[in-house]
């Protein structure tokens, strides 16, 4: 077996990377070309549904070629996207290009998710899985930092090199980008394993039909219905209050006082968020992760659901004293991005754990998709909320919707032995 080292942080990277770009720096760069808030949560909205609907054809993943091929063709098709989004930016159609375009990504980087978690069962036992669980939660956030922070703050930079060109920048921006992901290509073209297990079915279609009806029954009869529903609401409704911050917070820190906002410049968002704010999340996946492997999930469940929901209390700060000190900025995204590292490891067991079994592949591609259906619904109407209401009390209501991953955590059934070393 391949050292877990040389192959789990940057897949995982890689895995995060683009999702981020659709989700994070898309919603930055479109800001910065003129759309409203509530523009921008409905149409990068509908650019996650690729991550909620992946489940439709994550037979094939189980079914055709492996999940090696997979992995490094869809980071090919990644890279390509990323090319044609920087080659129509400075277009006059650069809008309904880049949407198309983000929308292969997407589409991309969800099959690359569904081969790469599979992929992660595979190679690596339930001891292994939940030992590196941190890392790969860490390596994956680290890639959302990366696109939120440095990729945002190296944008600042162009723009001022070249005088406000901004879809000029973008555009330079994007090149770099693809560059990079077709290095991360080449080189899980070489360093991936090739584990015996995984290998391609010999299926015809109607197998592959009936396998995807034999598995969508398997994953809803798992558990008896109604602990099953509790299960599907956990998976729905965990990252709620996230859901709603998602997009809204970038905006936040970026518009200027004026609309509400903290009014920080490019590169003074990618310092807080790309510095301060990524030594919060190693530290909250990393420590996460050791936990849960020494003493099972079950045993950190609470305080990583306080983790996850509470410190969201720092936007509120925030849009009180909209203050410009870097550093108080700082220490608020530290804070909140320290509980979300660690909070986000209960959901990311928990969907190991219940996809447990046959078809774990594929029943873990299900719960990501739920997962992203949660993420995407509200997010899609949060710039809406947001307009209505302002930034101030916005930040107050999501507060108040903390109290629905509390309730449906308390409601959640977890084996005590889970995720511990054995």
């Amino acid at each position: 077996m391949r050292n877990p080292w040389s192959w789990v942080p940057t897949l995982y990277f890689a895995e995060g990377l683009p999702n981020v770009l659709v989700t994070g720096l898309a919603p930055v760069m479109y800001m910065q070309m003129g759309l409203s808030d509530t523009e921008l949560g409905l149409y990068t909205g509908w650019l996650a549904l690729p991550w909620v609907i992946k489940p439709l054809w994550s037979p094939f993943i189980d079914l055709l070629k492996t999940k090696r091929w997979w992995i490094v063709t869809m980071q090919l098709l990644i890279g390509a996207s990323l090319a044609g989004i920087a080659f129509t930016m400075p277009t006059a159609a650069w809008f309904q290009c880049s949407m198309f375009l983000f929308f292969v990504m997407a589409f991309a980087s969800a099959t690359h998710d569904i081969s790469a978690d599979g992929f992660y069962m595979i190679e690596l036992d339930e001891h292994r899985q939940s030992m590196f669980v941190g890392i790969r939660n860490t390596f994956y956030r680290l890639a959302v930092i990366f696109g939120n922070g440095v990729l945002v703050s190296l944008a600042g930079v162009l723009q001022v090199m070249f005088r406000n060109r901004i879809a000029y920048t973008w555009s330079l921006l994007f090149y770099g980008i693809a560059g990079l992901f077709i290095a991360l290509w080449l080189y899980h073209s070489i360093k991936l394993p090739r584990p015996d297990a995984d290998r391609q079915a010999d299926s015809s279609i109607t197998e592959v039909a009936k396998g995807l009806k034999l598995m969508f029954v398997r994953f809803f009869t798992k558990f008896p219905a109604k602990e099953t529903a509790v299960v599907m609401a956990f998976l729905l409704l965990y990252r709620f209050p996230e859901a709603l911050l998602n997009t809204m917070t970038k905006t936040f820190l970026m518009r200027p006082n004026s609309s509400g906002g903290l009014g920080l410049s490019p590169q003074e968002f990618g310092l807080a968020n790309g510095t301060v704010g990524l030594i919060g999340l190693l530290l909250g996946g990393i420590i996460g992760g050791i936990l849960v492997s020494r003493d099972g999930m079950k045993r950190w469940l609470w305080p990583m659901v306080c983790a996850i929901t509470l410190p969201d209390i720092v936007y509120v700060i925030l849009s009180y004293t909209l203050t410009s000190n870097i550093l108080a900025v700082s220490l608020c995204l530290f804070i909140e991005q320290f509980g979300y590292g660690f909070g986000f490891t209960v959901l990311t067991l928990y969907m190991l754990y219940y996809s447990q079994g046959e078809f774990k592949t594929s029943h873990y591609a299900i719960c990501t998709g739920i997962s992203y259906l949660g993420l995407m619904l509200p997010g899609m109407l949060s710039g809406y909320i947001k307009d209505e209401v302002g930034y101030r009390t916005f930040f107050i209501i999501v507060m108040g919707l903390c109290s629905v991953t509390f309730i449906i955590s308390a409601l959640l059934k977890i084996d005590p032995e889970f995720g511990k070393k054995k």
